[in-house]
């Protein structure tokens, strides 16, 4: 197996390089390349791409000033350029194409004074301006060219990050302090600033922003006291609270680092070492007041390696290895990398399965795949694997731990579904604190997951009934209630080791599976051991399938019993008198067909005033038994 959990996707975009005739910009929000390239005779010709291969937009404009920043509206109907440090310049566009090729026809959003530090696009028809001294949001109506200022906050500000996901800017004001300010739709937030702990300013290119686990997140490099380099994390847990510094990520050098945050991962690149390394803030570490360290998950390791094609005019494709880790690489979030100078734009993977070798604790790993987006299908793998291993204590020991996880999440999930479904809508609004939450795990494994995937090739093995009682228990230890199929496999697995007493036990505390089905299934191996038919008719009495314990002991020949049950069933005056009479003649003791052959005597004389069977129950054969039985007794 390749040991590369990280790899650079052959789905790459290529574009335009730097050079001394070409800019190259990044919309971090669209995920757009923009290669502006100087065409002379007074106009510019752009070319932008991403975030697929397939989609491309050219285009050219007026050659009036060099191009500091330039972004397309979400919806590509706007194109938002800014040229100068006093304006932002609006241009239409329709199906990609540029509709007004007239300079009078451009508007503009332009500040008295302040320097523009950048622009960021909110909606569809909202844009936000970062100047020196304000965050201001304007709303664009397209059709009549005119710009509304819908809200601002006046704070001086040196520079600026966006997270377009999270609506989040990160500001540093004048004075080294970070403020984060959440902007959606005519709203402007300011949170409390940042507690960096020292007083040295933090530069932009030391900052990332980010989500994990569904909470907007600031990373920031920080420099310890003996100068290795760290990762402070600050969640935003709501509106108006203050980011907590809650986790540090030790990483252990000096250098140089970039991050990139996928699937909820921290992967911290360190271009020294030409390494990456694997931080989850979910897995529990080191706790100190109230701040969780961590350590890679393991050790460092490099990018698998990249050949790029060359364009070539004959059919042979030539192609040269990528320079990983280049001094040229620019990562944006959350998995994108790009070589402005090689004119190449990647999609960074993260690689599960190499991860199963290289991380060796298996509770460990469980717990990390079950976080991952596609972590369900390579965790189901690495259990069928570790229970088909030859089983010994410590193995029985870590399977236990993996089944109370598995099971723990699947436990809050079959709650919020059953809370979901019986909640009334009024409920939700009038309760909605107490309202259960879907389960943050991105994987859920249910017993029918693990009995298809895992234990489908288990009957048999030596190691089969422990595992299965190891799961059964941990389903008992998270109230989770075994369904069919699970309980069929460790039914017959006891059955095979002859363990009658152990089933008897999971019956009589409700362990396993109580459906007339399940009975059933255990009686097609009453012939092996009595105790197994008795099992049955016990799990049958819990659940009151009295119509086929009636069956079942007419079936053994306790005719009597089954008898006297069916007297308490509905309709019991109608009950078959040939069914219960052939059943206590097979039964050999005249006794018990005298019993029940005087029964139906009695019923028939109650019910039509004479003791003689009617001609459609085709009773007669068992009438002449009885004559004949009772003149044997007589003599």
């Amino acid at each position: 197996m390749d040991s590369h959990y990280l790899e650079l996707l052959d789905d790459h975009i290529r574009f335009v390089a730097v050079s001394s005739l070409t800019n190259v910009f990044f919309d971090e929000s669209n995920k757009q390349i923009f290669a502006v390239r100087t065409g002379g005779g007074g106009t510019i010709g752009v070319n932008v791409k991403g975030p697929s291969k397939d989609s491309v937009i050219n285009f050219f404009l007026d050659d009036t000033g060099t191009i500091r920043s330039i972004k397309f509206s979400p919806d590509n109907e706007i194109l938002a350029v800014q040229r100068h440090e006093h304006s932002v310049e609006f241009i239409l566009f329709k199906d990609t194409q540029q509709t007004n090729r007239n300079r009078g026809d451009i508007f503009r959003y332009n500040t008295k004074s302040s320097t523009i530090h950048g622009f960021v696009w909110v909606s569809k028809r909202e844009c936000a301006v970062i100047s020196n001294s304000s965050v201001e949001l304007f709303t664009i109506n397209a059709e009549k060219k005119q710009i509304k200022s819908l809200k601002s906050l006046n704070i001086g500000i040196k520079w600026f990050a966006w997270y377009s996901e999270g609506n989040m800017a990160l500001v540093s004001t004048t004075d080294g302090a970070l403020f984060p300010v959440l902007i959606s739709q005519k709203v402007i937030t300011k949170l409390p600033k940042l507690d960096i702990g020292s007083n040295v300013e933090v530069p932009e290119r030391d900052v990332t922003l980010g989500q994990l686990y569904g909470t907007s997140a600031i990373l920031i490099l920080q420099q310890t006291s003996n100068r290795l380099v760290e990762i402070v994390v600050y969640l935003l847990n709501g509106a108006g609270l203050a980011p907590r510094k809650s986790h540090v990520i030790r990483l252990g050098s000096i250098g140089r680092f970039a991050i990139n945050i996928i699937d909820n991962l921290i992967i911290v690149h360190h271009q020294t070492s030409q390494t990456s390394m694997l931080f989850d803030i979910s897995l529990s570490k080191e706790v100190v007041n109230e701040i969780t360290y961590h350590n890679a998950i393991i050790p460092g390791r490099s990018i698998k390696p990249f050949a790029l094609k060359l364009p070539s005019l004959s059919l042979d494709e030539k192609s040269v290895n990528c320079e990983l880790y280049s001094k040229n690489w620019v990562l944006f979030q959350p998995n994108i990398v790009i070589d402005a100078q090689l004119g190449c734009m990647w999609y960074l993977n993260l690689k599960l399965d190499p991860l199963t070798i290289l991380i060796a604790d298996k509770v460990r790993l469980t717990e990390f795949l079950l976080q991952r987006s596609e972590g369900k299908v390579v965790l189901l793998k690495v259990l069928k694997n570790l229970v088909t291993d030859p089983v010994n204590g410590s193995l029985l020991t870590s399977l236990e731990s993996i089944f109370d996880r598995i099971n723990s999440i699947y436990s809050s999930w079959n709650q919020y579904e059953v809370q979901s479904q019986t909640a009334q809508p009024i409920n939700l609004k009038l309760n909605q604190k107490n309202i259960l939450s879907p389960p943050k795990s991105k994987v859920i494994i249910n017993q029918n997951d693990m009995c298809l995937q895992v234990f489908n090739n288990l009957e048999d093995k030596p190691q089969a009934e422990d595992i299965l009682m190891v799961y059964l228990q941990s389903l008992s230890k998270h109230q989770i209630s075994a369904q069919d199929e699970i309980s069929k496999m460790i039914s017959k697995e006891l059955i095979r080791n002859e363990n009658y007493k152990t089933l008897e036990m999971l019956v009589e505390f409700s362990l396993i599976c109580e459906t007339k089905v399940m009975a059933c299934f255990l009686l097609s191996y009453s012939k092996l051991n009595p105790i197994i038919n008795q099992t049955a008719l016990d799990m049958l009495k819990k659940i009151s399938a009295n119509e086929i314990i009636v069956e079942v002991l007419l079936e053994i020949g306790h005719v009597i019993d089954a008898l006297r049950i069916a007297r308490t069933l509905p309709n019991s005056d109608n009950i078959s008198a040939r069914k219960y009479l052939e059943a206590a003649q097979k039964n050999g003791d005249p006794n018990i067909f005298h019993n029940v052959f005087k029964f139906f005597q009695q019923r028939n004389l109650k019910q039509r005033g004479k003791v003689d069977f009617l001609k459609q129950e085709q009773c007669n054969e068992f009438v002449e038994h009885y004559e004949t039985l009772f003149n044997s007794l007589n003599c």
